[in-house]
C-alpha cells in the first residue's frame, strides 16, 4: 500500500499539469487501503488536454509503482484503472481530444437505458468506431503507463524514501511529502 499510494504521489508532484499532493496515508478508509489527495491550488472551470494526460499518468502511478517495486500488481488498482480509463474514453468521444477521431461527440449521454447498455450512454457509432475508440483508449493507457514508469524508474530513490516516511508516520501533509520531495527529478 505504501509503494502504491506512493506511486501514485511521486508521479503526481513529478508532472507539470497535476494539482499539487496535500496528503498521502496507509490508513484504510472504507474500500480503499490507503489514499492520495490532490487539490487545486484555484477554482477550476475547464480541464486542458495536459492535464487530463496527467491524471491519466497519475491514476496509473500506484500500479506502476507495484509493477517496478514487486514485479507482481495487485488488485488494489482496480478503481484507478477504471478512472483512468473513463477518462480516456471521455477525452475520444466527449472531449474531441483524440487526432485519429477528430472533435466529434460519440454516444448520447441522456437516452433511455436499455439492457445491455451503460446507464445513461447510449451508442450511436458503428462497431469500426467502437474499435477505434477501443484502440485509442489503449493508446492513451499505455502511454500514460510508460510516462508513470520513466517518472518512477527515475526518481526510485525519492520513491523509496516516501515509503519509509509513510511507514514511519502513515499519513503525511502536504509540508511533509514537499519535505520528501526536495530531491525529485520533475
Amino acid at each position: 500500500t505504501a509503494y502504491h499510494e506512493g506511486g501514485h504521489a511521486l508521479v503526481a508532484s513529478a508532472l507539470r499539469h497535476t494539482d499539487p499532493v496535500t496528503k498521502v496515508t496507509i490508513l484504510p478508509r472504507g474500500r480503499a487501503l490507503g489514499y492520495t489527495m490532490v487539490l487545486p491550488t484555484d477554482d477550476k472551470y475547464s480541464t486542458t488536454r495536459n492535464e487530463l494526460l496527467d491524471q491519466l499518468a497519475y491514476a496509473l502511478g500506484g500500479r506502476v509503482a507495484e509493477e517496478l517495486v514487486f514485479h507482481d500488481p495487485t488488485t488494489g488498482a482496480s478503481n484507478d484503472i477504471e478512472k483512468a480509463t473513463a477518462i480516456a474514453r471521455k477525452m475520444i468521444t466527449q472531449y474531441g481530444m483524440s487526432e485519429r477521431v477528430g472533435a466529434i461527440k460519440l454516444g448520447q449521454s441522456q437516452g433511455e437505458v436499455f439492457l445491455g447498455r451503460d446507464m445513461g450512454h447510449q451508442r450511436d457509432y458503428s462497431e469500426d468506431v467502437a474499435a477505434i475508440i477501443d484502440d485509442e483508449t489503449k493508446k492513451f493507457l499505455a502511454a500514460a503507463h510508460q510516462e508513470a514508469f520513466d517518472i518512477l524508474e527515475e526518481n526510485r530513490d525519492v520513491l523509496d524514501s516516501l515509503v519509509l516516511a509513510l511507514l514511519e508516520r502513515e499519513t503525511l501533509d502536504k509540508a511533509e511529502v514537499a519535505e520528501v520531495f526536495v530531491p525529485l527529478r520533475r
